[in-house]
Formats: structure tokens, C-alpha cells, sequence
């Protein structure tokens, strides 16, 4: 496990750079074998040093790409795959162990949630708008978004521009159309905040 100050969706890409020793021998021994691990984030705490506390819900991450730095450290590029829930975390040995379960989505019909992938995609387009006017940084609202509706939920999810702890409600959500539905509300609340910001009535 490596556990992070952001949260890893399934779809996102996740840029690395590895220098802790004990992470170094994580990416080491996933390239020995199946080359993912898993991702969680970090509740309260430091991502250096240990003694952090860590969400119970992750995300597994592929590693795609490695590239070796000087003394050591390690470049590399995962993508998230699919969602994991921690049952225990154990002792670490060097680095932070789980053991997890995969967490499936609840199924939904893909035709009836079209027009609220649609809809949710304006409003966070919108809203990246908004927070590039005010200065904030905003992911790059015209990335192409999944035709499936659940991997655009997670799409969605990863573009808004929202923090954490959103974030990681929104991985919790059970399936796409609440994900979707819970997204739309933070959405509406950021926008409120944002135009309170731009001084609009």
C-alpha cells in the first residue's frame, strides 16, 4: 500500500517520484511480480515517516511506466484500476500492508444515466471556468470522458475542481448514479462559493 495526501480514482493517472527507501523497495518488488499496489489516503498525517492515519477505501494502482532517477529514486506513472476496501491494515514490513477486498460498483443501466453524465460534465466544465478566473488550478475540463457511465462518473470526479475529502466521498459512493448525484451537489456548493469569490449576484 502507499498511502497519499490525494486520492487515486479509477481511470486517473498517478505521476510518482519514489526516494523513501521503503517505497523504493515497494515499486521493487511490485516490478518483481504484478506491478500494482494499492492506494489510500492519508487521513491525517505526513506522506514521509509513517505514524500516518489512513482512509479505509483506496484505489489499486497499475504501474505503467518507470523511469530510474540519481541515488536511487524512482519515476513512475500508475493508473487506477479499481476500488479496494481495507479490511486491516497491517504491520508495515518495510512499507504500510492491507488486506483488502475489491469493491465492485453497484451495477446500473447505462442508457438511463447518459443525460446525468451529460448534465454533471457541463456543470464541472463550468466550474473549471470559474476557478481558472479566480486563479485557481483546474484539471483540464476538455480530456475526452468515457462513454461508460461509470468509468465517466470517476472521470468526472477526477476533474472537478474539488478537494480530498470530496474526493474520497465520492469513491465511497456505491455506484455511479450516486456518485454522479453527490458530485452535482458539490459542484452546485463550489460554484456558489466561487461566484461569492467573483464578487457575482
Amino acid at each position: 500500500m502507499f498511502p497519499l495526501g490525494s486520492v487515486l480514482l479509477p481511470g486517473a493517472v498517478l505521476p510518482l517520484h519514489v526516494f523513501e527507501p521503503r517505497y523504493r523497495q515497494l515499486v521493487a518488488d511490485c516490478l518483481a511480480g504484478e506491478p500494482e499496489f494499492g492506494v489510500a489516503l492519508i487521513e491525517r498525517g505526513s506522506e514521509v515517516g509513517g505514524g500516518d492515519q489512513r482512509t479505509a477505501v483506496g484505489t489499486v494502482a497499475r504501474i505503467v511506466q518507470v523511469g530510474e532517477l540519481p541515488e536511487g529514486r524512482v519515476a513512475l506513472v500508475a493508473v487506477g484500476t479499481r476500488r479496494i476496501r481495507v479490511n486491516a491494515w497491517l504491520p508495515d514490513d518495510p512499507y504500510p500492508l492491507a488486506d483488502v477486498d475489491d469493491w465492485l460498483d453497484t451495477p446500473e443501466e447505462a442508457e438511463a444515466l447518459r443525460s446525468l453524465v451529460t448534465s454533471v460534465h457541463r456543470d464541472v466544465r463550468r466550474l473549471a471556468a470559474l476557478a481558472v478566473e479566480l486563479g485557481d488550478s483546474a484539471a483540464d475540463t476538455g480530456a475526452e470522458i468515457a462513454d461508460d457511465p461509470l468509468l465517466a462518473s470517476y472521470h468526472l470526479a477526477a476533474l472537478a475542481p474539488i478537494g480530498p475529502s470530496d474526493r474520497y466521498d465520492l469513491l465511497c459512493a456505491p455506484g455511479p448514479r450516486e456518485r454522479l448525484e453527490l458530485l452535482a451537489s458539490m459542484v452546485g456548493d463550489v460554484e456558489a462559493s466561487l461566484r461569492f469569490r467573483l464578487g457575482d449576484d
